[in-house]
């Protein structure tokens, strides 16, 4: 026989069939091209909860927050280093009128001595070994000293018979002659003389009197006395309580 010829040209489609009643059913066709999307279901119901997803990646840093409620104290904590003097603080009220305080009392010292022999060996300490007052204990009969315990003013006076001869006395303190004096009768055979000074004296300081080799009239006999006298007229300092005898200011 002959050789095939071209495949004939696709005819157009056929109008559709009238539907068969109870034909046989025709074979599964090819799988047709997607539909266009479908309008807006209604939404569907909750579904379950999923399982719990991976660790997310740091956020940033968020905004600072307000201010939190104060704790509570926490324990004492140990003392600290000593801190440096302050400055001095607003001066105080007056406080209340104190207890009465003990009155000054000056202390006290004095001495009178009278001569018990005539014409006393001169150039030395007269020894007026007559004690007639003497509350410290001061002035030493034995030498004819007086030795100073307070320091201060004192007053030193002597009242002497002169008989037969002049006179002339002499004050001494600590080797020192302070004041002389004389008496020369004048062609009486007894007469009086007197003299007073003050001097100012330290502790330790000594007074006395002395009599010239030529003009030793000094006197004394059951009639006739000569005195020799010193005490304190004020001291250097005071004190507060009852004074000692044995103080020495």
């Amino acid at each position: 026989g002959g050789s095939y010829g071209f495949p004939g040209l696709k005819g157009q489609k056929g109008a559709k069939g009238d539907t068969c009643d109870n034909g046989t059913k025709g074979d599964k066709g090819d799988r047709g091209d997607p539909g266009e999307p479908g309008a807006g279901g209604e939404q569907g119901d909750k579904g379950e909860k999923g399982d719990t997803g991976e660790k997310g990646e740091g956020g940033t840093k968020g905004e600072k927050g307000s201010k939190g409620d104060m704790g509570p104290g926490g324990p004492k904590g140990e003392p600290g280093a000593k801190g440096g003097r302050g400055a001095p603080g607003r001066k105080g009220s007056r406080g209340a009128k104190g207890a009465r305080g003990d009155v000054p009392k000056a202390p006290r010292s004095a001495f009178s001595a009278g001569l018990s022999r005539p014409f006393p060996p001169p150039n030395v300490p007269i020894r007026f070994d007559r004690v007639w007052f003497d509350e410290r204990r001061d002035y030493d009969p034995a030498t004819g000293k007086f030795n100073c315990s307070v320091a201060g003013a004192y007053v030193f006076s002597y009242h002497v018979t002169v008989r037969g001869r002049p006179a002339r006395l002499s004050l001494v303190a600590s080797s020192r002659r302070v004041a002389k004096a004389r008496d020369t009768l004048y062609g009486q055979d007894i007469d009086q003389a007197s003299f007073l000074t003050i001097l100012k004296l330290r502790v330790g300081d000594q007074v006395w009197l002395e009599v010239g080799k030529d003009w030793n009239g000094l006197y004394a006999g059951a009639e006739d006395d000569s005195v020799f006298t010193g005490f304190l007229l004020y001291p250097d300092v005071l004190i507060t309580s009852d004074f000692d005898k044995n103080a020495r200011v």
